[in-house]
C-alpha cells in the first residue's frame, strides 16, 4: 500500500512500461486509490489520431482508467469529448505499483476491446504476446496474463461489464 493510498484527489503520472522501456507517459487526474484499485481520469495521451478500424481514439477523448495493484489488467472507459461512451479497453499487464506521484504499469501486450453496447469483444495484439517470448523467459507471468485475458473476455461477454468497475 504507498503512503498516498487514502483517497486523496490529485495528479499522477502514468508510467507504461513494455520490454523494460518507457512505451508512454502522460498526467492523469487520481480520482481514488484505495490500496488496491488506483482510477485515474486523463486524456487522451497520444498524438493525433489512432483509428483501430474498430474504435477511433482522437484529441477530447476522455479515458478513466482503473488498474489494480492485485489483478493482471487494466480497464480503461473511453468517451468522447462530448461524453458519448466508446466503450473499454483493456490492457493485459502486470499488477500496478504506485511509488508517489508515479504509477508504474508494465504492459504484457495482449489487450482486448469491448464496446459500449457489447456487440464487439475483440482480443488483440496475440501475435506480439507470441513474439514477446514471455512465455519462454517468464512462463508464470505469460500464464496469469493469458488468465487475465480469458477473465476479462468472459466479463465482457457477459452481462453488465461496467460493474467490474464500480
Amino acid at each position: 500500500m504507498s503512503e498516498n493510498s487514502a483517497d486523496r484527489p490529485g495528479e499522477v503520472d502514468v508510467v507504461l512500461v513494455k520490454a523494460g522501456r518507457t512505451k508512454i507517459r502522460y498526467t492523469g487526474e487520481l480520482l481514488t486509490d484505495d490500496g488496491t484499485r488506483v482510477v485515474i481520469r486523463a486524456p487522451w495521451a497520444g498524438s493525433g489520431v489512432r483509428d483501430f478500424g474498430f474504435v477511433r481514439f482522437e484529441p477530447g477523448d476522455v479515458f478513466t482508467e482503473y488498474y489494480w495493484r492485485d489483478r493482471w489488467y487494466a480497464v480503461k472507459e473511453v468517451r468522447s469529448a462530448t461524453g458519448t461512451l466508446k466503450g473499454w479497453y483493456c490492457d493485459i499487464t502486470r499488477p500496478a505499483r504506485r511509488s508517489g506521484p508515479e504509477l508504474v504499469v508494465e504492459d504484457l501486450d495482449l489487450d482486448l476491446w469491448r464496446s459500449a453496447d457489447g456487440t464487439d469483444v475483440r482480443r488483440l495484439d496475440e501475435d506480439e504476446f507470441a513474439d514477446s517470448g514471455l512465455s519462454e523467459t517468464d512462463p508464470e507471468a505469460a500464464a496469469a496474463a493469458l488468465a487475465a485475458l480469458d477473465e476479462l473476455e468472459a466479463l465482457a461477454r457477459g452481462g453488465d461489464f461496467a460493474a467490474l468497475l464500480a
